[in-house]
Formats: structure tokens, sequence, C-alpha cells
């Protein structure tokens, strides 16, 4: 076997779990995450909020049985992933809200009251 040859074999085997890419972002209420997870069922993701934690895991399963052996390249994740994001503000997770539309994932999250941003005006006495 050839050095190339083996290193291919060495990343088809490989079994890790995959990290989500996400985007995260805020107006004056909410808190907005978006995730591209084309190919993943409603029923093989697991949306978790804490206080201070959105953990999103789920699995990709590819539906075609291939042979690893057959592959060319093999660029797609397929198999188990998960993404946790540290939230910069305290939020409500009661009125959490997850959405799935064209493989894309959107979830809002409002922020708490006491966290949101006020303008003092200042008076002169």
């Amino acid at each position: 076997m050839t050095k190339k040859e083996e290193l291919n074999d060495e990343w088809l085997e490989e079994e890790e779990e995959g990290q989500l890419a996400i985007d995260a972002y805020q107006d004056d209420d909410n808190i907005y995450i978006k995730a591209p997870i084309a190919g993943v069922k409603v029923e093989d993701l697991e949306i978790s909020i804490t206080d201070e934690v959105v953990t999103i895991k789920g699995t990709r399963k590819n539906e075609t049985e291939t042979d690893k052996n057959n592959y060319l390249v093999q660029e797609c994740y397929w198999g188990s992933f998960m993404r946790s994001y540290i939230l910069p503000f305290s939020i409500d997770a009661s009125k959490a809200d997850a959405t799935l539309r064209n493989g894309i994932l959107s979830i809002q999250i409002p922020k708490q009251e006491k966290t949101k941003t006020r303008i003092l005006k200042v008076e002169v006495n």
C-alpha cells in the first residue's frame, strides 16, 4: 500500500462528531441563531437552552450505502454533530422559538427585560 493510499484510508475511518457552523446576531429584543443543516430531519435534531448556553445536536444520515473504498472524495459531513454557543445576555428560554425552512435552522431567543438597553435622560437640577 502506498503512502497516499494509507492517508486516504485514515481519513475514511475517522468518526468524529462534526462541528456545526452558526451565525448569531441580535436586535433590541432578541438573539437569533441560524445554522445550515440541510439533510437533517426534525426528529434527528435536539435543541437545548439554558440561561447561558444554546446547544444544537443532530444527526445527518447518508441514505446512500456506498462502500468507503469507492469514494474519490468525501467532503459532506455525515453523522452526528453538535454545537454549543455561550449566550452573551440573559435570555428567557421559555419563550424561545425554533423553525426549519429550506435547510436553515432559525432560533429566536428573547432577551430578558433587564438586559435590554435603556437610554436615560439626564435632568438638570
